[in-house]
């Protein structure tokens, strides 16, 4: 079943594809090593620490601190989290269930 977005293409099904074939995380290093840049999975990573500590309810400036984050940065996460295609939430609530 595909998921409608306007990011559906075959170069990014392969992508997916890819990354559901990796079995442990040092596959992943590997893998998104060669992919990106540092800045790249700097950034990739910061958001993710952006939505958990907002899933968590911390404050903009509590975040900023602790991620060096900008604000325009989190305010786009914190969209997503509220507007977005609940991918967040589907990957917080499979690595923590409904706890957080």
């Amino acid at each position: 079943m595909k998921h409608f977005s306007k990011l559906n293409n075959e170069e990014l099904d392969l992508l997916f594809e890819a990354i559901l074939s990796l079995e442990t995380k040092e596959d992943c290093y590997k893998f998104f090593e060669d992919l990106c840049t540092i800045n790249e999975m700097a950034s990739i990573s910061q958001r993710m620490q952006v939505a958990l500590m907002l899933r968590e309810r911390k404050t903009y400036i509590d975040i900023a601190k602790a991620t060096g984050a900008s604000t325009a940065t989190i305010s786009r996460v914190n969209r997503c989290l509220n507007y977005g295609s609940e991918g967040y939430k589907l990957v917080f609530d499979k690595l923590y269930g409904n706890n957080k």
